[in-house]
């Protein structure tokens, strides 16, 4: 089975890309396209699938620095 990811190169950035752009439409960002979904998770799908959401590659960041959690805990103790 394929589906029409436009023009991402992969499922996984598709996936992350309409992550990010729910977030956007949760936050009060308009949508691009008019649906019949009201549910923003599909209106973001829909607005991937058909490149409007523009996004770009970050080149030279590797995969753990990116999947690093953040930690403010501090020094280690002795």
């Amino acid at each position: 089975m394929t589906s029409n990811i436009g023009r991402i190169d992969s499922k996984f950035r598709y996936i992350i890309v309409a992550a990010k752009r729910t977030r956007q439409l949760q936050g009060g960002s308009t949508p691009l396209i008019q649906g019949l979904s009201k549910k923003f998770t599909r209106i973001a799908q829909d607005e991937v699938a058909a490149g409007l959401v523009n996004f770009e590659i970050v080149a030279g960041e590797s995969q753990e620095e990116e999947e690093a959690p953040s930690t403010d805990a501090g020094p280690i103790p002795h």
